[in-house]
């Protein structure tokens, strides 16, 4: 019998010893009776373009916080009202929070978000009344205007996925979901800061803990100055109006984005504040995708933009030279293979031949090469050395801008093909006359904006490029290694000068003639790809020729003939940026080109982002 009132003792003792000393919930309980920790929230650092211009900064806002313990009781009609909600919200609400992962009813837990002083105001005068409730300061982003929307992003709550892969998160917080705001995350949010707050037995703040000896202050994240010419920005999104594509502009010397306009765009605007959830939702219901950042996620076929690679290509392998000459009778032939051309004189050596986008030249150049058994024992062989180098020309894989979802394009290899063309028995049955189409840019080969741009920033520095960025500096910090780095090609400068000379002439009186002007030496190359309904209309250029500032790239989606949309668009953009704005002339010639709809075309884009 003693030994049984014996070890009753001894289990209520080691039962109250775990209780008091080895379990946190009544520390926790005890702690959060006496206690509030409050975090203090960074302010987000703020977005310039390259001249200073304000893009993005903050604008004070309030979160509404409970505590889920405390708040039992309270007159949840009068808080409705107050915070001018329904109490059906208020109910659905409640059932969200307590069905969060890691939620916990002692610490407080975010009830509604991103309220403006007009909207708290009445909560804020009534607050004592509702307890378990509290207010808590914080910051809303805000956009000086409509423009750049793709490349500043957004900024919104946080996900589980992003909680779970960065324990700075708590539910709650806000985090940058698209563009600079997501790219650059770490630096612009700053670092959180706390303060311990003192409450008396009816929950009431009575100061905090030993005047704030324990207090973290919050450190503000990082400003950014965007390499974007804000100007050249406005000038590219208005070109674009009631049209598919995109405008990306690269100042060659340093990879620095000057624009990058897709369309259609949206209002960067619409998404902040509590609304923010609404309006993405809109806009991925949208037709022609506005989300969508064609710069960077569309692919594209290159069209005759594509032949200056395949002239380099051609040049380095020793498979022409500049002198060689081909014939072009309305086109290429070879046996019952025909791939059509404009008229123009003929036979063609390659200068005259960019100049006036011959398609012809081009396909004899890639059989040239692709079928010489005397140079490459096999078609794959061939085809292996092709691909290296358009791969070393910034094809094929994501450049590495400093922006979320960029798409790689395609540039197809010898496995490619040899797994579409073969025979019965899985042989490989194909040569350079089955694939003729790549070497005007048609075919299996696609690129982003952003890379037919980039070709044209590596054409113009003859043989090297930066890879494109979109920031130009960062607080108090340094950019990546990768965006001061220049990545050559594997084709000698002596053959880029040809090239230049073949674009200077386009310019000059070829395909690109409305691009000329007498303030600077332009080089430009057009494209005209071919699509289902429609062609694109597509432009690539540089200015000046020598000592070049900026690169453009256009595609105009069913824009027609590239000096339709893509040579004019172009010659803009430069006239902008070179100059610092348009002549009378050059206005009223966007303005026409800016009335003119597009009739948007049935193909649809290959994907959308994710909120």
């Amino acid at each position: 019998m003693g030994a049984s009132v014996a070890l009753i003792i001894v289990i209520y003792l080691i039962r109250l010893f775990t209780l008091q000393l080895m379990s946190d919930i009544y520390k926790d309980r005890a702690d959060s009776n006496a206690f509030m920790r409050r975090i203090q929230f960074p302010a987000r650092g703020s977005i310039s373009d390259r001249n200073g211009k304000l893009l993005v900064f903050n604008q004070p806002a309030y979160d509404i916080m409970v505590v889920m313990r405390e708040q039992e009781g309270v007159d949840t009609l009068s808080l409705c009202q107050s915070l001018g909600i329904t109490p059906e919200w208020y109910v659905q609400r409640m059932k969200e929070i307590r069905a969060m992962k890691g939620y916990s009813p002692l610490t407080q837990q975010l009830f509604m978000s991103q309220l403006s002083a007009q909207e708290s105001s009445d909560f804020q005068e009534k607050h004592s009344l509702y307890h378990g409730f509290s207010i808590q300061k914080r910051s809303i982003r805000e956009y000086t205007g409509p423009w750049a929307a793709h490349l500043l992003g957004d900024v919104g709550e946080v996900s589980p996925s992003d909680i779970e892969a960065d324990d700075y998160y708590r539910s709650g917080d806000y985090i940058g979901k698209q563009g600079v705001e997501r790219s650059y995350e770490r630096q612009l949010r700053g670092i959180k800061g706390s303060e311990i707050l003192l409450r008396d037995v009816h929950g009431r703040i009575k100061g905090k803990y030993q005047n704030g000896r324990y207090d973290v202050m919050p450190i503000p994240g990082k400003n950014l100055t965007l390499s974007i010419d804000l100007e050249l920005q406005k000038l590219g999104e208005r070109l674009m109006q009631g049209k598919l594509g995109a405008i990306v502009a690269i100042e060659p010397a340093t990879g620095e984005i000057l624009a990058m306009v897709t369309s259609p765009t949206f209002d960067p605007r619409e998404m902040t504040g509590r609304q923010r959830g609404q309006h993405f939702a809109a806009l991925a219901r949208a037709p022609h995708t506005p989300l969508l950042n064609r710069a960077i996620q569309g692919t594209y076929p290159p069209g005759s933009t594509f032949k200056t690679s395949q002239a380099l290509t051609f040049l380095q392998e020793g498979v022409i030279t500049k002198d060689t000459r081909y014939p072009c009778v309305h086109g290429f032939h070879f046996g019952g293979l025909k791939v059509g051309c404009h008229g123009h004189p003929s036979p063609l050596d390659l200068i005259p031949s960019i100049a006036t986008s011959c398609n012809g030249y081009f396909c004899w150049g890639l059989h040239a090469m692709l079928d010489n058994r005397s140079k490459y024992p096999s078609v794959q062989d061939a085809m292996s050395k092709w691909r290296d180098y358009m791969v070393s020309m910034g094809f094929g894989y994501p450049l590495g801008v400093d922006l979320p979802g960029e798409k790689r394009g395609l540039i197809p290899n010898a496995e490619f093909y040899n797994s579409k063309l073969h025979d019965r028995n899985n042989v490989p049955r194909w040569n350079g006359l089955s694939v003729i189409s790549i070497s005007i840019g048609q075919g299996e080969v696609t690129l982003t904006p952003l890379q037919i741009c980039n070709l044209a920033a590596t054409i113009a520095n003859r043989g090297w490029f930066i890879t494109p960025h979109v920031v130009h500096a960062i607080q108090d910090g340094e950019l990546d290694s990768i965006y001061y780095k220049r990545r050559y090609t594997d084709v000698s400068p002596v053959h880029y000068a040809t090239v230049v000379q073949g674009m200077e002439r386009a310019v000059l009186g070829g395909t690109c003639r409305s691009a000329y002007t007498p303030n600077y030496v332009t080089c430009g190359k057009t494209g005209t790809a071919q699509n289902l309904g429609h062609d694109h209309s597509v432009f690539m250029g540089f200015a000046p020729k020598d000592n070049p500032k900026i690169a453009v790239a256009v595609y105009v989606e069913n824009g027609g003939w590239g000096a339709t949309f893509g040579v004019p668009f172009g010659a803009l953009m430069m006239e902008q940026y070179l100059m610092g704005h348009l002549s009378e002339a050059s206005e009223r010639k966007a303005e026409t080109l800016i009335n003119k709809q597009i009739l948007y075309g049935p193909q649809k884009p290959r994907s959308v982002p994710k909120d």
